[in-house]
């Protein structure tokens, strides 16, 4: 994932920042617990798409 596209995304819900998870090709949205998926290097960033996380998940602790 590149970096400068990263520091242009924004969570399409709270327009918040969003954490990189490499290995599970996630972006992660901490204040709505939300997981976007990355598929062939394309952030999917719709809610309908997006994983809910548990508010104890290890991927908010980042």
């Amino acid at each position: 994932m590149d970096a400068r596209l990263l520091d242009i995304l924004a969570c399409p819900v709270c327009k918040g920042p969003l954490l990189y998870a490499r290995k599970e090709l996630l972006l992660i949205c901490r204040a709505d617990r939300l997981a976007f998926p990355i598929r062939d290097g394309i952030p999917v960033m719709l809610e309908d798409e997006a994983r809910v996380l548990s508010s104890d998940d290890r991927l908010l602790e980042r």
